[in-house]
């Protein structure tokens, strides 16, 4: 994605002309690349965070509010999954593609969605094993 992007700039700067269909597969590379990293982001516990009390919280209450959280998460997540997967069908239906290089499109917003339940899979697995210990 980096290269696609600097060969687009300095073909754009320098010779006159940029590659055709740059930005498309720059938005469709960034669509991959941000629903691929967030799974992973939650298992690592690498998402943004608001603990600037817990230390004054007990271990037992960190806990279930890492439980309470966890569990909410998979929920909000798997409502974005199913918005994103209707908002799939409906592109496939209308067969839309993207403008200069007529790539369809439905097959990314269907990864975006499975992705997604990877991702509500993720917060259960957190859910689950984060209670078991506690």
């Amino acid at each position: 994605m980096m290269t696609l992007t600097f060969v687009d700039v300095v073909g754009r700067k320098f010779l006159g002309g940029s590659i055709i269909g740059s930005v498309e597969l720059t938005e469709l590379m960034m669509l991959v690349l941000i629903y691929t990293a967030m799974p992973l982001a939650s298992l690592a516990g690498e998402h943004v965070v608001f603990d600037l009390l817990d230390f004054l919280l007990p271990e037992r209450i960190k806990r279930w509010q890492s439980l309470i959280a966890n569990l909410l998460c998979a929920v909000l997540l798997a409502g974005a999954a199913w918005f994103v997967f209707e908002r799939a069908l409906r592109t496939r239906s209308m067969g839309d593609t993207t403008a200069q290089l007529q790539i369809p499109i439905s097959p990314f917003q269907f990864a975006a969605a499975c992705l997604l339940l990877v991702c509500v899979l993720t917060h259960l697995y957190l859910a689950i094993t984060r209670k078991a210990r506690a």
